[in-house]
């Protein structure tokens, strides 16, 4: 006897396997990613994922001593800008405001207290980059507000030699121009410079 010989498999009469989502904010979140066809790293499990790790990276990057905004405004590419205008009020409304104004171009870099490279379009610091070079500021004027105790402040040559300074013992505001032939801005227990629009 002759046994019948079977059709082959035809795989497109299975039914798709339909992806479910938690019912949480990050389901919510994730299910919108892929309907947008959003793509985030492969190190990501999902988009909720990868909007968490950025939250934290930039809470991180503020004890840097680094500007968070400014930080996420130079590490972001491909879809993640999408991802992140849709997630971060949703999933990281701590950072949330930070995080739309640098992804709209509109981030304002602030500098805190260092010794500075006086150079027109500086390169911006990266805290992880263990062989980068002194940090750098625009040539413009930069303001410190609050209550300032022992700030002081210097402008000096590509040589070294002061060119202005000043300690202050009790402020509530400090504005300074930095010019382009300078050499270096040092700020001590000041606080964060901000460029004057």
């Amino acid at each position: 006897m002759v046994e019948p010989e079977e059709p082959p498999f035809d795989d497109s009469t299975v039914p798709e396997e339909k992806k479910s989502y938690p019912a949480t904010k990050e389901g919510d979140f994730d299910k919108l990613a892929d309907e947008k066809g959003w793509a985030v790293d492969s190190i990501y499990e999902s988009a909720s994922a990868y909007v968490a790790d950025i939250c934290v990276s930039m809470t991180s990057q503020q004890g840097y001593g680094t500007d968070p905004g400014g930080w996420l405004a130079e590490h972001v590419e491909g879809d993640q800008p999408a991802v992140l205008r849709a997630g971060m009020p949703k999933l990281c409304p701590k950072w949330s405001k930070v995080a739309l104004r640098a992804l709209d171009g509109g981030y304002v870099w602030t500098y805190p207290d260092d010794t500075y490279v006086v150079k027109a379009k500086p390169a911006r610091p990266d805290p992880l980059d263990e062989e980068e070079g002194p940090p750098e500021i625009d040539p413009g004027t930069y303001r410190v507000t609050g209550q300032l105790e022992n700030c002081y402040w210097e402008r000096t040559s590509r040589s070294g030699e002061i060119i202005a300074n000043d300690f202050a013992t009790s402020a509530q505001e400090i504005a300074v121009r930095i010019r382009a032939s300078d050499g270096q801005f040092t700020s001590r227990d000041c606080g964060t410079w901000k460029p004057v629009q």
